[in-house]
């Protein structure tokens, strides 16, 4: 039986171990440790039955369930490992070799039958990038990209090519996840003045102009991410360009595609601008969630109408990870951030907890839905290496860190096929646990001499955006427009933040309190610090002084002329006038 808890891998200079998952993190005795620095790369089978690494001399499989010694391969250079979904194959890469007179290297892409440990198939793959075969979940259908073309193999049938799908100057695709019919999404740059375009086929059906499922063209693409959603209904395709010639962004600049199968297809209209960070489709294949805009960075739900659904407002983040189950979402600052986490409820859109992991360069959900892995692994870092396991509610249940004069390469969780952890009911309340969590010292900014005596004045580089859910509300027809929503918010900040100055004032500060006559309005003296208002705030204060000497000569009996009695009917209008303005709206 496979145990009850997923187990985590730690490859380091240490050497290869496993431990047991939550609650118990001890060794396992699955794995027996392999020493040295030697082990240059692991890997488990999609369902976390079977587990392969390469130590330098060999790459060996083992059945983690029995511990059992399954197969070993004399491929001392192997870097890369990957089973197929099923663990019928076992697909290996070693770097690409040419002889010193130039005739062509040996192949270097190894495919490997599991269950007797034949190679089946041998195959040149120069490049790194996309070098493992895609299958389809139930191994129907392999394919591999090829000198611009798609190849197809059915049935793990590695020495006949079923089909090819052949576009001039292919660079990339994705196969669709799930059961038949299957579907594929390739891309072809643009060149020439030609744009880029994206294309779903379902196979086989590759021949005709009208083929196609779907077809998504721009341009500004140097290059595309494309993700499928989990039904393999949509597509979304992130297109960025190397160089952001407008000179907003040192990254480039980046759009955010959707392609449905059914042939819709929209540009993805993100309210800041500013870099994509990162997209991730919920496992309900309903909605996503984009984390976009210079810093500080935005975050938003969005529905397969590409209409947003929640904006969790702005904030240090720049990565966005769903729980296995959906139900949970974090959202995270790590590289150049300091590792603030904000854990979401996504079906209240209520926040959970905001965990600090300082340092962070991997985050990984575990398989049961409740608990995250953070790390600090070289070449990223070479200090302070070392992995947190934390409940999603804020508490730390385990700490390593590795010596000094070590390091961590590597650690994963293995993985399990869906439903065998079940939801759980998402609790607010930090579980207890013994690791404390200890809170990073944030940095006081500098103050000169001359100001460390007097009080901090509140400012801000940027303006905060709250979160707000976007969708529209019962009692109105239509959602409020993106500049309504961006003015509103505005509005509403500048009004709290006047409030709050308001009532931050010392007593003996206070304004010396006018005699009962004065108008209330008249009262204020504040600047706001444009001159064009400061002006208007005087004009409406002179002609209220006016409206007040009127309805003092109105009292003692004097009779009014009739622009000067329209004049007193508009004292309303003015007062509302002048309070609006000295609010700043």
């Amino acid at each position: 039986m496979a145990p009850s808890t997923p187990l985590l891998t730690v490859r380091g200079s240490e050497g290869l171990y496993m431990v047991n998952g939550p609650p118990h993190f001890t060794e396992s005795t699955v794995f027996p440790r392999e020493s040295g620095k030697n082990c240059k790369v692991y890997t488990f089978s999609k369902d976390g039955t079977l587990f392969a690494w390469g130590n330098g001399e060999k790459v060996n499989i083992i059945n983690v369930t029995n511990e059992g010694l399954l197969h070993s391969f004399d491929l001392p250079k192997a870097v890369c490992l990957e089973f197929s979904p099923k663990n019928t194959v076992l697909a290996m890469w070693q770097p690409y070799t040419t002889s010193k007179d130039g005739t062509a290297g040996i192949p270097n892409l190894q495919l490997y039958d599991v269950k007797t440990g034949t190679c089946l198939k041998s195959f040149i793959q120069k490049k790194m990038q996309n070098w493992c075969p895609s299958w389809s979940e139930d191994e129907t259908l392999c394919a591999r990209n090829v000198n611009n073309e798609v190849h197809f193999f059915e049935n793990n049938n590695f020495n006949t090519i079923a089909n090819k799908l052949h576009l001039q100057k292919i660079n990339d695709f994705v196969l669709s996840p799930g059961p038949q019919p299957y579907k594929v999404a390739v891309y072809v740059p643009g060149s020439k003045g030609a744009p880029s375009f994206v294309r779903l086929y379902q196979y086989p059906n590759f021949a005709g102009p009208h083929a196609a499922l779907a077809n998504k063209s721009f341009f500004k693409a140097d290059k595309v991410t494309m993700l499928w959603n989990k039904k393999a209904t949509a597509v979304l395709v992130i297109a960025s360009t190397d160089v952001d010639k407008t000179g907003a962004s040192y990254y480039g600049e980046q759009t955010l595609h959707y392609i449905a199968t059914n042939g819709e297809s929209a540009v993805v209209q993100l309210p800041k601008n500013g870099p994509i960070y990162d997209v991730v489709w919920n496992s309900s294949s309903t909605e996503f969630c984009a984390v976009y805009g210079f810093m500080p960075a935005k975050a938003t739900i969005f529905n397969l109408k590409c209409d947003p659904v929640f904006d969790f407002g702005t904030g240090p983040r720049n990565a966005a990870y769903y729980s296995p189950h959906g139900h949970i979402l974090v959202l995270a600052g790590f590289g150049n951030l300091r590792g603030q986490m904000e854990v979401w409820d996504v079906k209240n859109y209520k926040l959970i907890s905001k965990p600090v992991a300082s340092d962070s360069t991997y985050f990984a959900w575990c398989p049961d839905g409740e608990h995250i892995l953070t790390a600090t692994c070289a070449p990223r870092l070479r200090v302070n290496n070392g992995y947190k396991i934390w409940h999603y509610t804020g508490a730390i249940l385990h700490k390593y860190d590795v010596p000094s004069n070590a390091e961590l390469w590597q650690v994963s969780w293995q993985p399990f096929l869906d439903g065998i952890f079940p939801a759980k009911t998402i609790t607010y309340q930090a579980v207890p646990s013994e690791v404390p969590n200890e809170e990073p010292k944030v940095a006081t900014a500098y103050r000169p001499p001359a100001l460390r005596n007097k009080p901090v004045t509140n400012s801000k580089l940027h303006e905060e955006e709250p979160p707000q859910n976007m969708k529209p509300q019962s009692g109105n027809d239509k959602p409020l427009s993106k500049t309504a929503l961006k003015n509103q918010r505005k509005h509403e900040a500048k009004k709290a933040a006047k409030q709050e100055a308001r009532s931050d004032k010392s007593p003996d500060l206070a304004p010396t309190p006018a005699p009962q006559s004065t108008p209330r309005s008249t009262i204020s003296q504040s600047m706001s610090g444009d001159p064009e208002i400061d002006k208007k705030i005087k004009n409406l204060k002179k002609k209220l002084k006016a409206i007040e000497q009127l309805k003092e000569q109105a009292a003692t009996g004097k009779q009014l002329e009739k622009n000067q009695l329209e004049k007193i009917q508009k004292e309303t209008a003015l007062l509302q006038e002048l309070e609006d303005l000295e609010l700043g709206i």
